[in-house]
């Protein structure tokens, strides 16, 4: 019997969920659940490099939230501009548990590897970080597992966020 190539997934580092109303999202995770605080970004360019949709160069934005559950990271995505997966998501009358994520230091020999499982990326940007570094893929893992698998390498440094909220902490 021939081996079944595969990837081992150990961990997951972040949980996405893609909204039509960040503020509103984040405000019920603090009120009722006592999640946060959260750092707010607006990704895109310029702060995002180089960005991809469906196999080709394209722009998109999209404001996003993160905080920190333990070790887990939440992240809240509200799609604002230019096409993207997220657009997808909504439009598929979606919304919430959108992708799982995981970091990795070496970004381009995983997403290779999950390629060649025919996982092939459907949205990526690179070049966030404060150093221009910083990369993320999602990968078409949904008939497999029935939500998108993102990769990312982090910045080392991150660029600081536009707000936190609640404003006060």
């Amino acid at each position: 019997m021939k081996a079944i190539d595969r990837f081992q997934l150990s961990r997951i580092d972040q949980v996405g969920l893609v909204v039509r109303d960040l503020a509103a999202v984040i405000l019920t995770f603090w009120e009722r659940l006592g999640i946060g605080p959260w750092q707010i970004y607006t990704y895109g360019p310029p702060l995002v490099k180089e960005m991809t949709y469906r196999g080709r160069r394209q722009d998109y934005r999209m404001r996003v939230a993160f905080t920190m559950l333990g070790p887990l990271m939440l992240e809240v995505i509200e799609p604002t501009e230019g096409l993207s997966i997220y657009h997808e998501f909504l439009e598929s009358g979606r919304e919430g548990l959108h992708h799982v994520a995981m970091y990795v230091d070496d970004f381009e020999e995983t997403v290779a590897a999950l390629e060649r499982l025919g996982y092939p990326v459907i949205q990526s940007g690179r070049g966030y970080g404060l150093q221009g570094d910083g990369a993320y893929a999602y990968l078409d893992t949904a008939a497999d597992l029935g939500l998108i698998l993102e990769v990312a390498q982090a910045p080392k440094v991150r660029m600081p966020p536009e707000a936190v909220f609640p404003p006060d902490i």
